[in-house]
């Protein structure tokens, strides 16, 4: 296929992600990941299903970097996961450190690369790729709206009893906690949900969704989410290989956008063949932007941890 994507890591999140880009015909697919066997052998199983699934993507394992050479997109998912009782903060100095050695390796092998993040602490470790890497900020994105979007508008749909199609939503903000989900700019077939469901509903299934990860980890006891995580991730990498100009909330690098600076915070975005494309900046409340700075505070913290821990 004319189009490569390289997923670092192969444990559920990459394995899932490279799955979904296979399965669509997206690209050809490269699983890297340190342990030996481990992504040659998910990616050899992937290949031994597109005969039944009906796809002639091409997915191949390797624990070289060179493997994934002149890749388009770069998928980095490696990192320790969150386990129950620890917060993604928890995570910060070894994924740190693991996302600079990666990115490393990625940025020497695909100079021209876009960067997709989805490891924890998620907005921290755009920072570290960012400046790791050296690349422009239209090319490194942080995966976290469209996951947070994606829960909030299940929650929308399973609250009401319709499609999850007939849902749109958008969640702001940090990836985390002090995440802002936008009821006003959430819909159900184009009616905002502040026309269908009070007050006291929608503040549940907005702490939901700022609780979605971690409802999840204490499900499943010894893991994280990893369906719903590669899927977003996927979602961005569609609409930059196929150059969709989709709208999606991404973590993005700001310089003067929302008042925020030299921060990477989750806003509307443009994602085309040039990675973002455009920063959209919509009109918020002083709650929702009271909110929005809460959630770049939590950033900010983060980030300066990451200079006294480097």
């Amino acid at each position: 296929m004319d189009k490569k994507v390289t997923v670092v890591g192969a444990g559920n999140v990459g394995a899932t992600a490279a799955q979904r880009l296979a399965e669509k015909e997206l690209c050809d697919v490269v699983l890297v990941d340190i342990v030996d066997g481990l992504p040659q052998g998910k990616a050899l199983d992937l290949a031994e299903a597109a005969p039944i699934e009906k796809h002639d993507a091409h997915p191949t394992g390797s624990n070289d970097y060179a493997a994934s050479a002149n890749s388009d997109i770069v998928i980095i998912t490696a990192g320790i996961p969150r386990k129950p009782g620890m917060s993604r903060d928890d995570l910060l100095s070894t994924n740190a450190g693991i996302m600079k050695n990666v990115t490393q390796q990625v940025a020497e092998q695909s100079p021209d690369a876009v960067l997709i993040i989805v490891s924890n602490p998620l907005d921290a470790m755009c920072h570290v790729a960012y400046e790791t890497s050296g690349f422009p900020k239209n090319r490194v994105i942080g995966m976290a709206g469209v996951l947070d979007s994606a829960r909030f508008r299940t929650f929308i749909a399973m609250e009401l009893n319709v499609s999850v199609e007939n849902t749109t939503a958008f969640v702001l903000g940090g990836h985390g906690d002090t995440m802002v989900p936008l009821p006003r700019y959430s819909t159900v077939a184009g009616i905002p949900i502040t026309e269908l469901l009070s007050k006291e509903r929608i503040d549940a299934l907005v702490e939901r969704t700022a609780n979605g990860g971690a409802e999840i980890v204490k499900l499943l006891k010894t893991g994280s989410a990893f369906y719903a995580p590669a899927s977003a991730a996927v979602e961005m990498a569609e609409s930059i290989l196929k150059d969709r100009k989709k709208i999606l909330p991404c973590a993005v690098y700001l310089e003067g956008e929302y008042g925020f600076n030299d921060l990477f915070i989750g806003v509307p975005v443009k994602l085309g063949a040039n990675g973002v494309e455009e920063i959209i900046e919509i009109t918020l409340t002083a709650e929702e932007k009271a909110a929005l700075e809460k959630s770049a505070d939590a950033v900010r913290e983060l980030k300066e941890l990451l200079k006294k821990l480097s």
